[in-house]
């Protein structure tokens, strides 16, 4: 009875975490650039009390007996499908269309990756991003520009004031990876490199199976809100189904006491 406490005192663990996952996917749903987690669960050891193949007189003992001891969250993985596309008509807001991340460089001078591009524009005229955070390469966008052009490849043009024709001043560059799964979160729309997503590879948009960037989009959140109530239904249920076993073998050690008794 003891055992059984215990693994469904695990189960009940998991479904927490499954509740936690979730609850975090809702609470982004109006992220730009967010991408929605999901829970893996694997089960623990089992303890064998027969193995499979022995047995007396002769006769081989097709199955064995194994009791799980209960279940665990194996991983919290991040799920980079492509959110849904909201137009805008910001001049420095780009949506990625396929793979790819926009690189930053963080206050500290290590590098993180993010979908958002919700970008804007700093004292200086840096694209940043709405944490202050400047792109990878550098664009300055320079004084007196009226307009700003950002083509599918990168390429970011503006237009001068008193001036007619157009000025490159910079341009965009994507970065993937072999496995960005592996990516770790780091709050705030970004993501670092950890040993398991393989090298960062920078390249220019629309060019060697990097997307290409659209201007005046957004990437919203690729949470499915229906999606999600199901999964928190169904690990709502998951959870009091362990509660309840845990009521059930609470009340058979009762009746086990009053036997002795």
């Amino acid at each position: 009875m003891i055992r059984a406490l215990w693994t469904a005192a695990s189960g009940m663990q998991s479904q927490q975490v499954n509740m936690d996952v979730i609850a975090n996917n809702l609470a982004n749903v109006n992220s730009s650039g967010f991408k929605k987690s999901r829970a893996d669960f694997q089960d623990i050891l089992y303890q064998t009390t027969k193995a499979a193949g022995t047995g007396g007189n002769g006769a081989e003992v097709p199955t064995g007996v194994q009791v799980g001891l209960g279940s665990r969250v194996a991983a919290v993985q991040k799920v980079f499908t492509t959110g849904d596309f909201q137009q805008t008509d910001n001049e420095l807001d780009l949506a990625i269309e396929g793979s790819g991340f926009f690189q930053v460089e963080l206050p500290d001078g290590t590098e993180a990756y993010t979908r958002s591009g919700a970008l804007k524009q700093d004292s200086t005229g840096r694209l940043v991003t709405s944490d202050g955070y400047p792109i990878i390469p550098e664009v300055v966008i320079p004084e007196g520009a009226t307009s700003i052009s950002i083509d599918g490849s990168g390429t970011v043009d503006v237009l001068i004031d008193g001036e007619s024709t157009a000025t490159e001043v910079g341009s965009i560059e994507l970065t993937r990876f072999a496995n960005p799964a592996g990516l770790s979160s780091l709050g705030r729309n970004l993501y670092a490199e950890t040993p398991t997503t393989g090298n960062p590879q920078a390249g220019t948009p629309g060019e060697e199976g990097f997307g290409t960037l659209s201007q005046g989009f957004l990437e919203g959140s690729n949470v499915n809100i229906m999606e999600e109530m199901v999964n928190m239904i169904a690990g709502q249920r998951a959870y009091e189904v362990n509660s309840k076993a845990i009521t059930t073998a609470d009340e058979m050690l009762q009746m086990t006491s009053g036997l002795v008794r």
